[in-house]
């Protein structure tokens, strides 16, 4: 069934994890997508794969955020679903030892970046459209060594919510979801080292109810359903999928 037949979708970080199988799904029920990333090899290839657009564009820079509106403008006057997925982890510190570098790095694309996806793409969005945040569990945790990257997720579930309320009369509804542990390379560019990595992964698993990590199709899956009529009646809300962790 294809529940989107006639959708345009735009998916930041659309070309690996998450927002490659979230593309995937969105185009299999009928949507037109478009996808960006800040690589142009990997945008290129993720889109060829795909059958989609993809556009080279930087979440971390404004002009890069216009530039891309403006491109997607040019080709569609007009959006219906909008995947703010784009999102780097950083460096792991303590607050007493975090880096102004990594600091920066982390929420200009996390929060900065994600807010001016949102704000410049709101012209562009047909009443009745659906947005999607990607955030994350540890937004509402509060482990050590991770305050910069949960504040970022923390910031963005906020934004959410306002940018819900100010949208609603145009019927454009605006949701976040929140993963847990999910199978994808972004913990492997976190710098681990293949045994540091291993260890991690076993550390996550054993903390969830579950005890397993989950797949970028679940995540995915969510994400189309709140693209969806199925989901009309949903808005500044927080959908947490981490098997059970956050308990």
């Amino acid at each position: 069934m294809k529940d989107l037949k006639g959708k345009v979708a735009v998916v930041t970080g659309g070309n690996s994890g998450i927002g490659y199988a979230t593309a995937k799904e969105l185009k299999e029920q009928g949507a037109e997508v478009i996808i960006t990333g800040r690589r142009k090899e990997a945008v290129e290839a993720a889109a060829a794969e795909l059958g989609v657009t993809g556009i080279v564009a930087d979440q971390g820079s404004l002009p890069a955020i216009e530039k891309l509106v403006a491109d997607v403008k040019v080709a569609h006057s007009s959006i219906d679903i909008l995947f703010v997925n784009a999102g780097v982890v950083g460096s792991s510190s303590s607050v007493e030892n975090a880096t102004e570098e990594n600091f920066d790095y982390v929420l200009d694309i996390n929060f900065k970046g994600a807010y001016f996806t949102l704000s410049r793409f709101i012209p562009l969005l047909k009443d009745g459209a659906s947005v999607v945040m990607l955030s994350s569990n540890t937004a509402s945790m509060n482990g050590a060594n991770n305050s910069i990257y949960s504040s970022s997720k923390a910031a963005l579930n906020a934004i959410t919510k306002i940018a819900a309320v100010e949208l609603a009369p145009r019927h454009i509804r605006v949701n976040a979801v929140s993963p847990g542990p999910i199978e994808t390379d972004i913990l492997s560019k976190a710098g681990y080292t293949e045994e540091g990595l291993k260890a991690v992964k076993s550390w996550i698993i054993d903390r969830v109810p579950l005890h397993h990590m989950g797949k970028a199709e679940d995540v995915a899956r969510m994400v189309t359903h709140l693209c969806s009529d199925a989901s009309s009646f949903i808005t500044g809300s927080e959908f947490i999928m981490d098997g059970g962790m956050r308990l």
